[in-house]
């Protein structure tokens, strides 16, 4: 499974200093489960995501956006080439996505 939204959540929540326990408690799921989630081991429900743009006080487009392409991700992440191609535009938007943030 691919953890680019997994990533996301858990840099957004460590930056706002929540913890685990508590996003956990309100997507009324075990904290086990949540850590599950932000480990990309366990893929979040879709009603989660737009619970978590809401918690971590981001758009919840740009978190459907990154769930989703984790979707795409996992769908075609057998096909070798395709695999490399998505590496490298994920990295690419994660690069873009942080200097937009910087400036």
């Amino acid at each position: 499974m691919s953890i680019i939204f997994s990533d996301k959540i858990r840099s957004l929540r460590k930056e706002k200093k929540i913890p685990q326990r508590q996003l956990a408690a309100v997507l009324e799921i075990d904290t086990a489960t949540y850590c599950k989630i932000e480990k990309g081991d366990r893929r979040a429900k879709r009603e989660q995501v737009i619970i978590l743009s809401d918690l971590l006080q981001v758009d919840s487009k740009e978190l459907l956006r990154l769930w989703s392409a984790d979707k795409v991700y996992d769908i075609i992440a057998e096909e070798e080439e395709a695999t490399q191609i998505l590496n490298v535009v994920a990295e690419n938007i994660i690069k873009y996505k942080r200097k937009v943030a910087q400036a």
